[in-house]
């Protein structure tokens, strides 16, 4: 699927069901990586892609769970864990990224401004 702008300026990303549950893809909006994560059937998140402690782009590919009731993605390489819903890395606060708007809308997730 093509990324497209709709009228209120969110870009549709993908549809949901191309997204296994549990898990995150990576896409490429505006020369910039986000990952975007499925959570159980219907919720979405979205981070900026780069995990500043490994000086890598791999968040996406990295295990969703929980830390201290915490939804989280645990970086592959260092297991740093980030808030899906803030950006923050809760080990080094100083190295959190930024987390973004998203939504579904028909079945399809679209993705607004970052949130910081």
């Amino acid at each position: 699927m093509e990324d497209t702008v709709t009228a209120q300026g969110w870009i549709l990303v993908c549809e949901l069901k191309d997204i296994v549950p549990n898990t995150g893809v990576c896409a490429l909006i505006d020369e910039g990586q986000v990952a975007i994560f499925r959570v159980g059937e219907r919720e979405v998140y979205a981070l900026d892609n780069y995990d500043p402690n490994a000086n890598a782009s791999v968040l996406s590919r990295g295990l969703i769970g929980t830390v201290g009731g915490r939804l989280v993605v645990a970086s592959p390489l260092y297991k740093q864990h980030f808030d899906l819903r803030t950006g923050e890395c809760l080990q080094a606060p100083e190295h959190s990224v930024r987390a973004w708007q998203v939504k579904l809308q028909d079945e399809c997730i679209l993705l607004g401004p970052p949130l910081q």
